[in-house]
């Protein structure tokens, strides 16, 4: 009886919060070894970051703090192994991230709509287009490197992308500024760093595409929409959770990947100096979180996000 009555307490919450009950339950394990295994490493640097660290003679760390000193010193005397101000280092970060973060985004989910498009061939096309990615594209670029006996990439891209013709060609026919013309001169420049970051991306977007019911696109034809409204109308839409996914997973990863977490482990290990690369740390922690916040934000305005609502 008692069994019973459980289950139809449960069965009247509502579907929201059956929703969020689940998506604890998907993200307890994550929680659970967090608190295994990572908290007491952040705590330690975040002491860290607070202290002059010293390596005893019989072993263990010796700690002197310090306050803030760490992170004076790090914005004020200390320069990166490349003689560069730390604030120089994580403005051009973010301004790197941010930009490459949308053109991944967009390259992912065009490369996502061919592949999920009806054609012959298609197989063939997905093969191309993720079996670099599976590999990994540094081994393929380095194999024909070898196979050639060259940098068949960055020859292939300065011969063709990169000649001042080209350059000279935009800015006097398109009417574009300059910082234009060479934003869209690195982006091909860095054509294929784009396409290896690509590959996760596009199979989400795939899926998504692959979850949309037929009967949509079916409805709307009837309608009398043409290809450019099913995508903006349709498709996109749809689309937007696992954009704002895709969106935030991009993010982390191009951070994950920074010239920063060189930087925290030079300044950890290779200069001694653990108070500074662990407030160097911390920084770039928050760093993330503040942009992950205002990424967030913006997508909320941008996007209308499915939170589990039932119809």
């Amino acid at each position: 009886m008692d069994n019973r009555l459980t289950k139809k307490k449960f069965l009247n919450i509502s579907y929201r919060t059956q929703r969020q009950i689940n998506g604890f339950i998907f993200v307890l394990p994550w929680l659970i070894g967090f608190l295994l295994f990572l908290i007491i490493p952040f705590v330690n640097t975040v002491i860290y970051s607070f202290s002059a660290v010293n390596v005893k003679e019989t072993g263990g760390m010796m700690l002197d703090f310090t306050g803030i000193q760490n992170y004076i010193d790090l914005f004020n005397t200390e320069v990166s192994s490349d003689n560069q101000q730390i604030v120089r280092i994580l403005v051009d970060e973010n301004i790197r991230i941010f930009t490459n973060t949308p053109l991944i985004v967009i390259f992912s989910l065009f490369a996502a709509l061919l592949g999920n498009a009806q054609f012959k061939g298609r197989g063939v096309l997905r093969v191309i287009l993720f079996l670099p990615i599976i590999l990994g594209l540094n081994v393929v670029v380095s194999l024909i490197a070898v196979s050639t006996g060259g940098d068949i990439t960055s020859e292939s891209i300065g011969t063709v992308f990169e000649t001042e013709s080209i350059l000279m060609f935009l800015l006097r026919y398109t009417f574009l500024p300059i910082n234009i013309i060479h934003f869209l001169s690195d982006t091909v420049s860095n054509i294929f760093i784009l396409i290896s970051q690509a590959g996760v991306q596009t199979l989400i977007f795939l899926a998504g595409l692959q979850s949309i019911s037929p009967s949509l696109y079916e409805v709307a034809k009837i309608e009398g929409a043409n290809a450019y409204e099913l995508f903006w109308k349709v498709t996109l839409p749809l689309l937007s959770n696992i954009t704002v996914f895709v969106v935030i997973y991009t993010l982390v990863e191009l951070f994950l990947g920074s010239t920063i977490s060189h930087e925290i482990y030079n300044f950890a290990f290779s200069k001694s100096k653990i108070g500074v690369g662990s407030a160097l740390s911390i920084v770039y922690m928050f760093n993330i979180l503040l942009d992950l916040g205002i990424l967030v934000l913006i997508m909320k305005k941008v996007v209308n996000i499915d939170y589990g609502s039932k119809l």
